[in-house]
């Protein structure tokens, strides 16, 4: 095996990789856009599948500036539906209800009076 046998190896593994980031990235789109029709997707991919070169280049041609659009709006809409998440689960108490927690405490015994007291305190700070 020569040094330009490993070289090559690389530049086809390289061309390889990339066409499969290619294909990867088209076949998401597809089912990204919510415009297309079914019975176009399923062209697009049986396209894909018999003449994946041609078909992957006038796919990028006809609706390339189209991908980015929406793979911005569906990260802004997952950055949008985990920041509700966030601020749903991460509701702080108001110190009233830390405060009638803590007595519900100490009337189940859990806590005696000095902790009682103590998150109160903490609670109105």
């Amino acid at each position: 095996m020569s040094f330009w046998d490993v070289v090559w190896f690389i530049v086809i593994s390289f061309a390889f990789v990339a066409y499969l980031m290619v294909m990867f990235s088209i076949i998401a789109d597809l089912f990204r856009d919510r415009e297309e029709s079914g019975v176009m997707k399923a062209v697009w991919i049986v396209c894909l599948i018999f003449f994946p070169l041609i078909t992957a280049l006038v796919y990028l041609i006809a609706r390339g500036s189209g991908m980015a659009d929406r793979q911005m709006q569906t990260a802004a809409n997952m950055k949008e539906q985990q920041d509700a998440y966030i601020r749903d689960v991460a509701v702080k108490a108001s110190p009233a209800d830390q405060i009638a927690q803590a007595q519900k405490m100490l009337n189940d015994g859990a806590i005696s009076q000095p902790e009682f007291e103590r998150l109160k305190e903490k609670a109105l700070a």
